[in-house]
């Protein structure tokens, strides 16, 4: 059996997690969407990532107070994703 990391699919799942972030983005300002998202798309989704971060560490749980939009469904599954590659990293360095 081949050696397979366990942080490969959870790097590939936050990478086109956040490709679709972007797209969503672009799509609810009514820009035109392509297959793939555009540099200035990916820096509005990166914006839109680090603003969700910090928003979730100041509340308990955004998910059992309102119903989530769908862009923020994504951000706050993008949240877990990167959480939980942190886990993996701090894991190998102890």
């Amino acid at each position: 059996m081949a050696y397979t990391d366990e942080l490969e699919p959870l790097l590939t799942l936050e990478h086109e997690l956040r490709q679709k972030i972007a797209l969503r983005i672009a799509e609810e300002s009514g820009q035109k969407g392509g297959a793939a998202p555009s540099e200035d798309q990916m820096s509005a989704a990166d914006q839109a990532i680090e603003a969700w971060s910090e928003e979730v560490d100041y509340e308990q749980d955004p998910r059992a107070f309102r119903p989530l939009t769908p862009l923020q469904t994504m951000l706050a599954d993008h949240n877990e994703i990167c959480e939980r590659i942190m886990d993996i990293r701090d894991r190998r360095l102890s």
